[in-house]
């Protein structure tokens, strides 16, 4: 048997990409690697106006962890690509803010992980994946398609409702600041 590079440089990238993804979410999910564990990402999503912060926290850990398994292994591709980015995109709404850099606080580092997985779910897992060795199965153009869709429109539900809860605190904020400096308690 003669090892392809391009499915070498597939596997590779997949391993690199899903690794990091999985630590991330274990992060998230168990408190593993320094992470807050669910408890903690729960009151972070809170702070960072996603509601309900518990399924929010659920979700982003599974959304990273189980896209980067799935990604690691070559399996399902197209729907880890498509899980992974539509996380990254809830991720680059926080970050969007701070700018593009990651050392402002930017979007820079999840809309990288994002773009990545999305190349991955539309070029194919390559030869050396479960995909390949289960007939691609679950490889099929209209799986991508489906998840793809899924995901857009699960991220833009997400975005779009923290977007509305922010700017909801941040009136109900000025309003307060409002009362207290016309009370004289300022």
């Amino acid at each position: 048997m003669c090892l392809n590079r391009k499915d070498l440089g597939l596997l590779a990238l997949r391993s690199a990409v899903g690794g990091v993804l999985i630590a991330h979410g274990t992060q998230k999910l168990f408190g593993w690697f320094g992470g807050g564990g669910l408890e903690g990402t729960t009151r972070a999503m809170d702070h960072m106006g996603f509601h309900p912060a518990r399924q929010s926290a659920v979700a982003a850990g599974l959304g990273e962890a189980g896209g980067g398994a799935l990604l690691v292994a070559g399996l399902a591709t197209p729907a880890a690509g498509a899980a992974v980015a539509g996380t990254m995109a809830g991720a680059v709404s926080v970050h969007a803010p701070a700018g593009f850099f990651l050392t402002s606080g930017g979007y820079e580092y999840p809309a990288f992980l994002g773009a990545t997985a999305l190349a991955l779910g539309l070029a194919g897992p390559g030869r050396y994946s479960l995909d390949h060795a289960t007939g691609h199965v679950f490889d099929r153009p209209w799986v991508g398609a489906a998840a793809f869709v899924a995901s857009a429109l699960g991220a833009y539900g997400v975005v779009a409702r923290r977007r509305h809860l922010v700017r909801l605190r941040e009136e109900r904020a000025a309003v307060e600041a409002d009362e207290q400096e016309g009370s004289g308690l300022s």
